[in-house]
């Protein structure tokens, strides 16, 4: 396939494709969507049946495998955006729930239209009794996200009357049920692995102040959720609602697409985020700090950490989309700082090397040249670390807040006229066909 060149003012790209077949190259016209933000896109949908030619994208980097309004990413600028709302402004001044409204209803909610939607979160936050037994037939020692993933699934056993995705009513309560019940569920494999009775919800509590409260109280003494620390969790909540077609949202489109209820979609997303690669950056940025150990040890490991040779890395700086600094970060730091002060950990040794190596890392050439920034699983890892939330936990509330952008990208799906079931294409580079042999005839 010979170089193409793309011009604003052109509608097609031209291109001229050499199957290896008889007949020689082909000339094939492929038009030049434009969105409203973001780079050009050429749709290649013709491409095979023009030119017996696929596309060879591995991890899809270069491939948009949809249309949609929800989530922009600049990683150069660093800027993400949802429906048009600069994620510094959502978080500083709305709601995880106003966030979640505004990815599922494509604009901030009046006053009337969020206080529909609060109670309606909010009389879905308990779960079926009979979940409890369900609880009882994991392993005390069974990791948190193996719960949420069996359990997220098994609502589908539950709530027979939200399963038809062609019914928006339907679609509509199940959607409401997935967002509410998620810090219930959460909730509830933190206590069982620890032991202590489940907590219900309280219909007085915010979305965050909840989440707290269910994980914390305990039947034997009032509980008063701080509300700083109900704050910071909030905006850990908003900070990462959604961010584009990342492998656990495109997960939830792709299990979407066969038509798969809903509450399937979401256990497919939450396993897909189980992955370190994925959603276990945050519990990464602890491991690290653990490994590092001291803060007179931070040098040493800074200066392993340019070696290219040297397997070691430094978790929680950088980030694959945003090459500059992460917006998220800008604002999670300033509630890390609020957290540690108001919990008193100015003296606690591990997020005292955490702060020292910020400092350090961000004075350093080396990564001020690379753009090696900390990023929001640097700042939310030490935020739940100060909490008192264990690291097997992380990922679990990252599951909580992602929840509302999987509904949102799997309801825009369900909508999406020219969506079709996922099918990738491969390269195939195996044997050619070849006969079967006999098994007594078979040679070493």
């Amino acid at each position: 396939m010979t170089e193409h060149f793309l011009e604003e003012d052109y509608d097609l790209a031209h291109l001229e494709v050499t199957p290896g077949q008889p007949g020689g190259s082909k000339p094939v016209d492929l038009p030049i969507l434009h969105g409203t933000m973001g780079p050009p896109v050429l749709d290649i949908r013709l491409l095979y049946s023009e030119t017996d030619c696929f596309t060879y994208d591995p991890g899809y980097t270069s491939t948009a495998s949809c249309e949609s309004k929800i989530t922009f990413i600049d990683g150069e600028k660093g800027v993400l955006l949802h429906r048009g709302y600069p994620i510094e402004e959502l978080a500083e001044r709305s709601t995880f729930l106003e966030v979640a409204y505004l990815l599922m209803e494509e604009d901030l909610p009046t006053e009337e239209a969020f206080r529909w939607f609060n109670q309606s979160i909010t009389l879905h936050t308990m779960v079926h009794e009979q979940l409890r037994n369900f609880y009882s037939g994991f392993r005390r020692d069974a990791h948190p996200m193996a719960i949420i993933v069996g359990v997220v699934g098994a609502l589908s056993a539950f709530y027979h009357d939200s399963l038809d995705i062609h019914d928006a009513q339907q679609r509509l309560i199940a959607s409401h049920r997935l967002i509410a019940k998620m810090p219930t569920i959460a909730a509830m494999a933190y206590k069982y692995s620890i032991g202590q009775p489940f907590i219900y919800p309280q219909n007085d509590l915010s979305y965050a102040e909840n989440l707290i409260y269910m994980m914390f109280a305990t039947p034997a003494e009032p509980y008063k959720v701080n509300p700083i620390v109900a704050k910071a969790l909030d905006k850990i909540l908003i900070l990462h609602a959604d961010h584009e077609q990342n492998a656990s949202t495109s997960t939830v489109r792709l299990a979407g697409s066969t038509g798969a209820n809903p509450f399937a979609c979401i256990a497919a997303g939450i396993a897909c985020l189980w992955g370190p690669a994925h959603g276990g950056a945050n519990e990464a940025v602890i491991n690290m700090l653990k490994k590092i150990g001291h803060k007179d040890r931070i040098s040493e490991y800074l200066k392993r950490a340019k070696d290219k040779n040297d397997p070691f890395r430094l978790m929680g700086f950088g980030h694959r989309v945003y090459k500059n600094y992460d917006p998220r970060a800008t604002v999670l730091r300033k509630a890390c700082q609020e957290v540690l002060a108001e919990l008193g950990y100015k003296h606690e040794p591990l997020l005292e090397l955490a702060m020292e190596l910020e400092k350090i890392a961000l004075e350093d050439s080396y990564f001020i040249e690379k753009k090696l920034y900390p990023n929001v699983d640097f700042y939310s890892g030490i935020i739940f670390k100060a909490m008192g939330i264990p690291t097997s936990m992380f990922t679990v509330l990252f599951a909580v807040a992602r929840t509302a952008g999987w509904i949102a990208q799997w309801l825009e799906m369900i909508g999406d006229p020219s969506q079709k079931i996922g099918r990738p294409r491969q390269l195939y580079t195996g044997h050619t066909q070849r006969n079967y042999t006999p098994l007594d005839q078979r040679k070493p």
